[in-house]
């Protein structure tokens, strides 16, 4: 068998989740434009994945091909209906007036509610020494900050993991009955405690508490457009999956990093100005987001390759993060590497709108993680989460030994 000859993204095995790096070195090497069996085409290298995302040929639109893929459903209204898979004008309209939650004034609210987060949190822990790094830290942090920027009380907050994972699982290529079934049951239960919110929220605008953004979304306007309810339900939504999984993905890939790295681990304990570097370099060895999508609105052209117009992309972040042609020693995980162009953000008209805040997020947590607790070490197998899209664990057993 000739793996990236015959590698077809919609059958992948447990073991390419496990570890997809080989198998995206051979296809890069061997099939950079590889033609999946249902006529889509897989990227690896970086500058073709770089030129899909700055290219206006390129579509995020995917009401056609959601249609398809989910029926008519909860899933389907989502999908279509949030920032990330439209196109402009939609898109930019609707950008415009979310970036409005995303203000320097916003931030730097932000920034002083994580630090207590983070505080919280890490004072927590450190009563129990053993613990699952998914469960009692990388999941409870994006929760607590994405619940005070809506306005979540307190007791749906358990509940925002499980709608993200079950939102996002069903963009795998490949979709189980029972998989789909929880996404569409997610996105209806989400829908309903929001527009309970933003009702609420309507009636007593002067009551949001620190660092909350759904204020912004309501009563924002942009060139005289508001979004309306169903718009702000499902950008909601999308708010939650943007800032939740990726985030609780980004603190246990890179703990587990630092785990496997403890030479990495005492260069930053040595120098904690090294931080930004070490979230950077975590985002391009560990993207939380393995595999974006486009449709090419025209023919185009990947080196020798030629592609039709229609023709459905996924673009492989983890793999244009690993090339060797952009960045030496791809494989190594080095926090003081230098000129670290990663697209874990994306680029172009649909880079990440949260990719400042997730940034100050990694920054503070990992930081204060790693100083709080030099000596971790593992505890017992982890788990990986059974996603081809998004990489992260399900569970990471952790001995923080303080």
């Amino acid at each position: 068998m000739n793996i990236a000859r015959d590698f077809d993204l919609n059958a992948i095995s447990p073991s390419f989740i496990e570890n997809p790096y080989p198998t995206l070195d051979m296809l890069r090497q061997e099939s950079p434009v590889h033609e999946n069996p249902d006529g889509s085409v897989y990227l690896t290298r970086y500058q073709d994945c770089l030129a899909v995302y700055r290219s206006r040929d390129m579509l995020s639109d995917k009401t056609e091909a959601f249609g398809e893929k989910f029926g008519k459903c909860p899933l389907l209204e989502h999908h279509t209906t949030s920032l990330i898979f439209n196109d402009p004008p939609y898109h930019t309209v609707v950008r415009k007036l979310i970036s409005g939650a995303f203000t320097p004034r916003k931030l730097r609210e932000m920034e002083a509610l994580i630090e207590t987060i983070v505080d919280d949190l890490l004072d927590t822990i450190a009563e129990q020494n053993t613990i699952d790094m998914v469960a009692d830290f990388g999941t409870i942090l994006p929760t607590e900050i994405i619940s005070f920027m809506l306005g979540i009380p307190k007791e749906f907050r358990q509940k925002l993991r499980g709608y993200s994972i079950s939102i996002l699982g069903a963009l795998d290529p490949v979709v189980s009955n029972e998989r789909m079934h929880a996404g569409n049951q997610a996105v209806s239960e989400f829908s309903e405690i929001l527009n309970d919110l933003i009702n609420y929220r309507r009636e007593n605008p002067d009551s949001a508490q620190q660092g909350e953004v759904l204020e912004s979304l309501i009563f924002g306007e942009h060139e005289g457009r508001k979004l309306d309810q169903e718009e702000l339900i499902q950008n909601c939504i999308f708010l939650l999956n943007a800032g939740h999984e990726t985030t609780t993905s980004f603190v246990s890939n890179s703990v587990s990093l630092f785990l496997d790295h403890p030479e990495q681990h005492r260069k930053l304990l040595d120098d904690p100005s090294l931080i930004e570097g070490a979230v950077e370099e975590c985002l391009r060895v560990e993207s939380p987001l393995q595999i974006g999508n486009r449709q090419a609105a025209t023919d185009f052209t990947f080196g020798d390759h030629r592609i039709s117009k229609g023709t459905y992309i996924h673009t492989s972040i983890a793999g244009a993060n690993r090339d060797p042609s952009v960045f030496a020693d791809p494989h190594k995980f080095d926090i003081e590497r230098k000129n670290n162009k990663h697209i874990a953000f994306i680029t172009g008209v649909h880079v990440c709108l949260g990719a400042t805040l997730a940034r100050m997020e990694g920054r503070i947590a990992l930081g204060k993680l790693l100083t709080r607790f030099p000596n971790m070490q593992r505890d017992g197998d982890a788990e990986r989460l059974p996603l081809a899209r998004f990489r992260g664990f399900t569970r990471l057993p952790v001995k923080l030994n303080p």
